[in-house]
């Protein structure tokens, strides 16, 4: 199931969500998070720091204090502790029921080296979150494109071929995806 609530906000759910009772704070804090990016402030800060050459930890800055007062954890440690690439971490990660919530944020290579695919494997194979929260840029400009590239677009087609079909869902539950 995919919900279109703007043009900057999808959510992307399996269509089984229903039986997972952690989605509804799921859906609540995703949002929490979609009303706190559509503040006036907010948007005009990210419109200063989105721009060529800015990096996403400068946009992550942004979001890092309102991530943590609605109960994620920065760079949260451990949560791959039982793979080989036990040093992974999410921007933010919180524990949501038996489940939790990955918080990433992309910027540059969202689309080119794959980082929206690489935020969902991620999600998919961490024992402790089964939700992703996904901020990339709506359009990402580079020297050689001033008139860029639709990232937020290409990442939502990505994002529901995990969604639309059962035979393609894998343990990930959900998918929020939020524009900048």
């Amino acid at each position: 199931m995919q919900e279109d609530y703007s043009k900057n906000y999808y959510v992307h759910t399996r269509s089984d969500i229903n039986i997972f009772s952690e989605f509804e704070e799921v859906n609540l804090l995703s949002l929490k998070v979609f009303n706190y990016l559509e503040r006036e402030d907010v948007k005009k800060l990210i419109l200063q720091t989105h721009n060529l050459g800015a990096s996403s930890h400068q946009i992550q800055k942004i979001v890092k204090d309102f991530m943590i007062s609605i109960g994620f954890t920065s760079e949260k440690k451990g949560l791959f502790a039982d793979y080989k690439v036990a040093g992974l971490r999410p921007d933010y990660f919180k524990k949501v029921g038996d489940s939790g919530i990955l918080f990433e944020v992309e910027r540059g290579k969202t689309n080119a080296n794959n980082m929206d695919l690489l935020d969902i494997w991620k999600t998919h194979i961490c024992k402790h979150a089964h939700h992703l929260f996904l901020m990339v840029p709506i359009i990402r400009q580079t020297a050689s494109n001033p008139n860029g590239t639709k990232i937020f677009l290409g990442v939502n087609k990505r994002i529901a071929t995990f969604f639309e079909n059962e035979e393609n869902h894998i343990n990930v539950r959900s998918v929020s995806i939020f524009g900048y």
